[in-house]
């Protein structure tokens, strides 16, 4: 017996091959609808109720270690001409910085040993900054080793999600895409404030700067945007 000989005696088949049916037929003319219903001419929604999906991506933009002293900043000057052409025309919207460090603290003296101590956390900071766009962050290697990002962004985070509402189509894509804007010169800066721990009689301790090895990435941002349906409000 074949499947349509089973739907004509089969009623509980028939049930489910009429649910398959509306769900393919009303949901596609449920989002044209919405999408439709917008007062854009353009083609694109207007102000409305969307959800959008955000997916983000990095571009190695550069990395290195270098031993930076006490009270330096070591100053990392960079450009987007170094990419390949297929790199600088994605949605470049942000940079990351990822930092990591050990402790260079030493510690001298006959009494060293018995009189212990701690070493002293030194403190890292990080800038990035790119056009009128600038952030900065710090971390500490808490007498050993640590590791920090620091991130500058230009797209607006707060037009991503399951339920955008007030915004047209156009508009939130304005707010995600910055045309050229990720395109250009950049500057990273590193430094190092070290600090030294406590230690008895006898017994020195110096810190005069922390090796840190850095990685640069451009952050990439694809999206999509779909008209918001509330499941709740379809009758089935």
């Amino acid at each position: 017996m074949g499947f349509l000989d089973d739907v004509k005696v089969d009623q509980t088949l028939q049930i489910q091959v009429v649910c398959v049916a509306f769900f393919l037929l009303v949901f596609p003319a449920y989002f044209f609808l919405k999408a439709a219903a917008t007062d854009d001419v353009a083609g694109m929604g207007g102000v409305g109720t969307y959800t959008v999906d955000a997916e983000f991506s990095y571009i190695d933009f550069d990395n290195g270690g270098e031993y930076i002293a006490d009270g330096d900043t070591l100053t990392i000057p960079l450009n987007t001409d170094a990419l390949s052409s297929e790199d600088m025309s994605k949605n470049i919207v942000g940079v990351l910085v990822s930092m990591s460090y050990a402790e260079d603290e030493t510690a001298s003296g006959l009494t060293c040993v018995a009189a212990g101590g701690q070493d002293g956390p030194d403190t890292i900071t990080g800038i990035a900054s790119h056009m009128n766009y600038s952030n900065s962050s710090e971390g500490q290697n808490q007498g050993g080793s640590g590791s920090h990002d620091t991130s500058t962004v230009w797209y607006n985070s707060s037009v991503i999600g399951d339920k955008i509402e007030g915004l047209s189509e156009s508009q939130i894509i304005n707010e995600l895409v910055k045309d050229g804007t990720g395109l250009g010169d950049y500057n990273i800066e590193i430094t190092v404030s070290a600090a030294t721990g406590n230690a008895g009689p006898g017994c020195q301790r110096t810190d005069n700067g922390e090796d840190v090895s850095y990685t640069v990435q451009l952050i990439v941002l694809d999206y999509s945007i779909t008209p918001y349906v509330d499941i709740d409000d379809i009758d089935v």
